[in-house]
């Protein structure tokens, strides 16, 4: 059997509208629990077929570990046979093969790995980072989170090389000619290749090679997502175009102050919908109430 062929259903996942659910609270700072399934059943209603719990649209970096086991615990409870879901892990090597582990347990059948945020990352120390937590779990696919605009093709097909449960790549510099560059020297047919700054990047990111893209904005309206992929995936790039300028504002506003507010804004809408609590964990922060209408009126604008 081939390695494609091994990891046949993971790879089609990848080739999706990859959704980052949010990560509701209570009144008292606690997951809401029932809240959290909400949510997600409402995007597996509404079409979403691959999930990441603990991503950074979920404030995987300000969830303790015990709550990002319940966020996973959840997601792949709610999740059955619907979808496929995606774990985030990251931080330590340890935490990171643990994180991993626990998720290949629960039926999970691949983890995203969070760009490492160490200080120091060399090329060569961020391949051995990646083949440590890939080798740990083989029956997984796994998907690297590249944020790091210096990291070498080379350097991916040299991690691939060595685990081929590598099969997919969250993408995720601001820079469509250097990702065209990056998964060419990568190998364009040997990875999956998922745009990792969701919507504005989708056009211009599928036009070099992407086939999927990460979504915040699909926890307000999975069918704005939707019609973007569908029309990405026919090579309609003016409907594609269409749907862009359509979520344009929203993501301007989450991209504001070095994407400050990205996981505020789209709790806002949600709050407006009254979906779930606005409220987020610092060093995120609530939109100031001017700032708020407008956000309600983006998402009431959007056939929900």
């Amino acid at each position: 059997m081939t390695v494609t062929a091994t990891y046949e259903t993971q790879r089609a996942a990848l080739a999706e509208v990859v959704a980052i659910p949010v990560t509701p609270f209570a009144q008292d700072g606690t997951i809401d629990r029932d809240t959290h399934r909400a949510l997600l059943r409402r995007l597996l209603d509404g079409g979403i077929r691959t999930l990441t719990p603990n991503g950074n649209t979920g404030e995987f970096y300000a969830l303790t570990p015990q709550e990002r086991r319940l966020v996973t615990e959840l997601t792949i409870e709610e999740a059955g046979d619907r979808a496929v879901v995606l774990v985030g892990v990251g931080h330590d090597v340890p935490t990171a093969v643990a994180t991993a582990r626990h998720a290949r347990d629960l039926g999970a059948q691949m983890v995203m790995v969070h760009q490492p945020i160490h200080p120091y990352v060399s090329e060569g120390g961020w391949v051995d980072y990646h083949r440590a937590i890939a080798e740990s779990v083989p029956e997984l696919g796994v998907v690297p989170y590249i944020r790091n605009a210096l990291l070498s093709g080379e350097r991916l097909a040299e991690l691939a090389d060595d685990c081929p449960n590598v099969i997919g790549v969250k993408y995720a510099v601001p820079d469509a000619a250097r990702f065209a560059a990056f998964a060419r020297d990568a190998g364009l047919e040997r990875f999956v290749w998922v745009a990792g700054l969701a919507e504005p990047y989708a056009p211009s990111y599928f036009s070099a090679g992407a086939t999927g893209f990460t979504s915040g904005l699909v926890n307000v309206a999975p069918s704005v997502s939707l019609n973007m992929i569908e029309a990405l995936r026919s090579g309609d790039y003016p409907a594609a175009m269409k749907v862009w300028e359509q979520i344009r504002r929203f993501e301007e506003l989450r991209a504001a102050n070095s994407s400050a507010n990205n996981v505020t804004v789209v709790k806002e809408a949600l709050a407006s919908l009254g979906l779930c609590r606005r409220d987020v964990r610092a060093p995120s922060k609530p939109l100031p109430e001017g700032e708020r209408a407008e956000v309600a009126a983006i998402a009431a604008g959007w056939s929900i």
